[in-house]
């Protein structure tokens, strides 16, 4: 049984729930450039449209990675995948790998490569970024064996979950969808959607501003922001305002959300036509779009720990792994890599794979020392190649 059910399928009621208290993350305080050459206005990277600071704790400090790391393509998983976005890995193994563009969402055999057809998710409108968007599993997986997924339909982004059963015929895997929350503006461009569940049990959402940048400083609408909710759909217990989703705001297109050792939420997002940034996030902070892109230095606004310039990024999934944030570049086409000292970078950013697969949509942490990279060619921006897209493994310090 779920344990999570909310009231009525397809509402949300706004009340005030038990939780973990919201974190309070250290600031950030360097911010790195990398690259040399400025990019016109990016959707996604292509064309012109227009946490937590973690407890006290006696343990030693963690030994700080490289300043010069390594990447190592182990092997290919699978390959054959159609417009692939959001990933959601599974405990007992494999991969839950979602079609953004016909709603599909198969099932990788990370042994053999082998793809089951697990069912579509119904409802779902794709149109230019708009589609089936980020994966999640539920904390409580075990038991309940819901999957999370954040998708477009002709009225808006929304967040359901459903009963993932394997034992059922292939393309039935899938029950039918109880939505946690509607009404985030949709757009043809800057749907955000990643989704991804913290350590405090709390389902985060990142959202674009869908094209209206003046929606990313209004708090009340859910729409370029990171949100924080239970796994019902409930505004959680410590947000920065009572009774809101919202977490942070001031953000262009967020896709990418990550947690650090120490517990700090790191998120990657999209700029216009000069800088995409890596930020680490605060609760209630306001992160500048549209008034600042990039570092402004300017009170009120957070600058970013990294940035980019938008050829040498746009900026879409991220990991956490062997002491640095790993992420992955559309339009830029490459791996980038940033060394930690906490909340600082210890050495400049680090690019790797420049060119070698095409876009990369979504890389994720898979065991000491080992990564998941998605490709994203086949998504009518990229110049597909023989095999595309495809899920790599990689071997990374």
């Amino acid at each position: 049984m779920d344990p999570h059910r909310p009231p009525a399928k397809g509402t949300r009621t706004v009340r005030r729930t038990t939780g973990p208290t919201a974190l309070t993350a250290a600031a950030a305080a360097l911010v790195l450039t990398a690259g040399c050459s400025s990019g016109p206005t990016h959707p996604e990277g292509q064309g012109t449209p227009s946490a937590t600071k973690a407890p006290a704790s006696a343990s030693p400090r963690p030994q700080l990675p490289p300043a010069q790391g390594s990447v190592k393509v182990a092997r290919t998983v699978t390959d054959g995948l159609k417009s692939p976005w959001g990933i959601a890995p599974l405990p007992e193994g494999g991969l839950l790998i979602g079609s953004r563009d016909d709603g599909s969402v198969v099932r990788v055999d990370t042994a053999t490569g082998k793809k089951t057809a697990a069912g579509s998710v119904p409802g779902v409108a794709h149109q230019g970024e708009a589609g089936l968007l980020g994966l999640a599993l539920s904390p409580t997986y075990a038991s309940d064996h819901l999957l999370y997924a954040y998708f477009t339909t002709e009225s808006d982004n929304r967040i359901a979950r459903m009963n993932y059963d394997p034992q059922r015929p292939e393309g039935q895997q899938l029950g039918a969808p109880d939505t946690i929350l509607r009404g985030i503006p949709k757009g043809s461009i800057h749907n955000g959607g990643r989704i991804a569940f913290g350590p405090d049990r709390m389902l985060y959402a990142g959202t674009g501003e869908t094209g209206d940048r003046g929606l990313a400083q209004d708090k009340k609408s859910l729409a370029g922001k990171i949100l924080r909710m239970t796994p019902d759909g409930q505004p959680a217990y410590g947000n920065p305002e009572a009774d809101s989703l919202v977490y942070s705001y001031g953000h262009r297109n967020v896709q990418g959300l990550a947690w650090d050792g120490e517990n700090r939420l790191w998120a990657s997002e999209f700029g216009q036509d000069t800088w995409d940034e890596l930020n680490l996030v605060e609760p209630g902070k306001n992160y500048g779009w549209p008034v600042v892109e990039g570092r402004g230095d300017k009170p009120g606004y957070v600058d970013p720990v990294a940035q980019w310039k938008t050829s040498e990024a746009s900026p879409s999934g991220i990991a956490f792994a062997s002491g640095s944030v790993w992420i992955a570049s559309l339009k830029g086409e490459r791996l980038w890599r940033v060394p930690l000292d906490a909340t600082k970078p210890l050495a400049a950013p680090e690019a790797f794979l420049g060119g070698r697969y095409g876009r990369l949509r979504t890389v994720l942490a898979a065991g000491t020392g080992k990564l998941w990279l998605l490709t994203n060619n086949t998504d009518s921006r990229g110049t597909p190649r023989p095999g595309d897209d495809r899920v790599l493994e990689l071997d990374v310090t």
